[in-house]
């Protein structure tokens, strides 16, 4: 069990994309010359924006999550039908939404600069370290290829726990995996309901990440109370010592 930090914190927990981690170039493929080499121009100006036809931020889905092919099987099927309602004919579904869904999963990412630094700094100060995550079931292997295996005692993600945050079930799960009371995990991250407002309402405290550069654009509404805000997350190791996790504070 950890030693407790300051203001009882025993574990800190991290959002992954947009807050250790960022996609770098070769970005993946957009989805219109995918549809255009198939002669479906016109379906594929239907499509829309490549990155919504996932889950929707709070879905639900634990029906599908029982392993990797079942929810593999969801993924596609919901590419399917979307790929219907555009338009695209039936002899064609099953080549296009196989290769959209190996487009939207290639994806490259490296680690922010001080990820790693502050990984380092509060495991040596004693506290149990998490990831938890709206991503594909490939989680655990993309922490691996960006250097972060072995970092994390708890890794959390959507895919698997059967939910997206901000759903109450993925923090359900993360609690019970990082098996302390909700009050002694800090959460962090970039996204404003999924990781500050969701892990305050399962009992959490929470720090806005807010990067100058950020990976995902996200709104900066006013911090209630159990939040604080930083600029980078070297100001993590400032406010867990200082106990300043505890209520507002804006740290940038």
């Amino acid at each position: 069990m950890p030693t407790a930090g300051p203001v009882g914190i025993r574990a800190v927990v991290f959002d992954f994309y947009g807050t250790l981690a960022r996609m770098v170039e070769p970005l993946p493929p957009d989805h219109r010359p995918i549809f255009d080499r198939r002669g479906l121009s016109a379906q594929g100006a239907r499509w829309g924006d490549q990155w919504t036809v996932g889950p929707a931020e709070g879905e639900e889905h634990a029906d599908h999550s029982v392993s990797e092919l079942d929810y593999h099987r969801w993924e596609l099927g919901r590419l399917r039908r979307r790929a219907r309602d555009c338009g695209v004919p039936d002899g064609e579904l099953e080549g296009l939404v196989e290769e959209i869904d190996r487009a939207m999963k290639a994806v490259r990412l490296e680690l922010f600069e001080d990820t790693l630094p502050v990984l380092g700094e509060l495991r040596a100060r004693g506290l149990l370290l998490g990831i938890c995550s709206n991503w594909f079931w490939n989680l655990e292997d993309c922490l691996r290829e960006v250097g972060l295996d072995g970092s994390v005692d708890v890794v959390v993600g959507s895919a698997r726990a059967g939910a997206r945050k901000p759903h109450p079930l993925i923090y359900r799960t993360l609690l019970e995996r990082c098996r302390l009371p909700p009050e002694q995990v800090l959460f962090v991250g970039d996204m404003w309901a999924p990781d500050v407002l969701g892990p305050l309402t399962a009992g959490m405290r929470s720090v806005h990440l807010s990067r100058p550069d950020p990976a995902v654009l996200g709104s900066e509404p006013p911090l209630v109370d159990g939040a604080a805000r930083i600029r980078g997350l070297g100001e993590l190791l400032t406010l867990v010592a200082s106990g300043a996790a505890a209520g507002p504070a804006d740290c940038g």
